[in-house]
């Protein structure tokens, strides 16, 4: 990794795409050196270098984060850590009734033990006033045919409030991020009419970007935000408010 050593150091998960290359680019922005994680190498690597291009501080590792011991290795290896961004993780949809418990184990084992497992690796290097930030998601207040994935996410909510009181006293602030229907590849397969239709039943009369996301990852990692931890703040352009029913 050729990071300059001059500036405070992110470490952004699921960054090859997505609300990840948002969030690496949004710290990169704000003078922070980012190392970009992701177990998609290739686009990765592209993703890096496309921000690299721009005279951005970014480096990229790919790293398959359910190997807890390879994950805990790259951490203990780094410099002292300013900045985590927990946002790996999977998605799909199915019927409750047709779920079977591994759907259950895969969501748990990729959304959230790996929230876990680099949270307590980067929390041991951070100096105080390091920030751990966790991508959620408003599935956690319930959301229909994704019960396995809101159960993941619901439990990273869970993870933040607890973690945020076990590192108060070393000055370490943990605050999670959920966010509404958000415009990445997950929607690539539904169609423009859908989509729009989507777009229409949002408050906001708009599906939400990854930059959305990102604007709030960079104002939970700024230093003037310093008396913030144990919350999870929703970005969904209203929708929570109870106008979409759960949906």
């Amino acid at each position: 990794m050729t990071l300059p050593p001059d500036r405070p150091l992110a470490v952004v998960t699921g960054a090859a795409g997505g609300i990840g290359f948002a969030s690496a680019k949004r710290l990169a922005e704000d003078s922070f050196r980012v190392l970009m994680l992701d177990r998609a190498g290739d686009r990765l690597a592209a993703a890096a270098a496309a921000l690299a291009a721009r005279g951005l501080g970014v480096d990229s590792e790919t790293l398959d984060l359910t190997d807890a011991a390879a994950a805990r290795a790259l951490i203990a290896a780094l410099p002292r850590l300013a900045v985590l961004v927990n946002n790996a993780g999977v998605f799909d949809v199915s019927d409750f009734d047709a779920l079977a418990e591994d759907d259950l184990r895969r969501m748990v084992e990729v959304n959230t033990i790996p929230v876990f497992t680099l949270s307590q690796a980067a929390a041991r290097r951070m100096p105080p006033d390091g920030r751990i930030i966790n991508i959620a998601s408003r599935s956690w207040l319930g959301a229909r045919q994704i019960a396995h994935y809101a159960a993941s996410k619901a439990a990273v909510v869970g993870l933040t409030r607890a973690m945020a009181l076990d590192l108060a006293p070393k000055r370490i602030l943990v605050n999670a991020i959920a966010p509404g229907v958000i415009e990445t590849a997950i929607l690539d397969a539904w169609g423009t009419d859908a989509r729009a239709a989507l777009a229409a039943r949002q408050p906001i009369g708009r599906l939400g970007r990854p930059a959305d996301i990102a604007a709030a990852v960079g104002f939970l990692a700024d230093p003037r935000t310093g008396f913030i931890t144990g919350q999870t703040i929703i970005v969904d352009g209203g929708a929570s408010v109870g106008t979409l029913g759960g949906a």
